[in-house]
């Protein structure tokens, strides 16, 4: 761990060689992270894990943007931020009429488990909706992007949000009602993401 977070400070410093060092260090865990994340999507998806990480991998270690790392745990929620990016990107694009966009209604917020929308249009709708999340209650916008978008645990991503377990999956709790609420609100005032 001291080793990430010492290559990350490289990394900040303009290091050219520490984005080298710092891949094989933290690989396995983005790719078991994209893994999880890519195996809750729906048959025929053609993203594959190695591709997501390699594409989150480029964006955190940009060598044209400068970035300050608070540590391994900022880290990888910049990697959860980068995936999701990635991911709705993806989405947005492939809901255009031209590659095929079309919208089917799917509730992604009914089950305990934090289980990523596979059609691309609940995607989106989930987007916006976490956007507004992150102008009220950031923390709670950050621990559903570690739950979503990297698969993690409340356990897991307690820590990464500054949470004790028990916190975080009560903050989960609140955060799945907040973005069911605000998804059908969105829905029924006709807010919703067109393609």
């Amino acid at each position: 761990m001291d080793d990430v977070t010492s290559i990350l400070t490289a990394i900040e410093r303009g290091d050219p060689m520490a984005a080298e060092q710092l891949l094989p260090l933290v690989y396995e865990e983005l790719r078991r992270l994209a893994a999880r994340r890519l195996a809750q999507e729906k048959p025929g998806q053609t993203l594959q894990a190695t591709a997501l990480v390699h594409e989150a991998y480029l964006r955190l270690v940009d060598s044209e943007t400068t970035r300050h790392w608070d540590g391994r745990g900022h880290f990888f929620a910049a990697a959860a931020e980068a995936m999701r990016r990635i991911l709705v990107e993806r989405a947005r694009w492939k809901g255009r009429i031209r590659h095929g966009g079309g919208l089917r209604r799917h509730d992604l917020l009914d089950s305990e488990i934090a289980v990523i929308p596979s059609e691309d249009a609940e995607i989106l709708r989930l987007d916006a909706a976490l956007t507004r999340l992150a102008a009220v209650r950031p923390q709670a916008a950050e621990l559903v992007k570690l739950r979503f978008f990297s698969g993690l645990s409340a356990d897991e991503a307690a820590p990464l949000v500054g949470l004790s377990a028990r916190s975080a999956r009560r903050l989960w709790a609140f955060a799945r009602a907040w973005l069911r609420r605000d998804m059908e609100r969105s829905e029924g005032n006709g807010d919703g993401v067109e393609p």
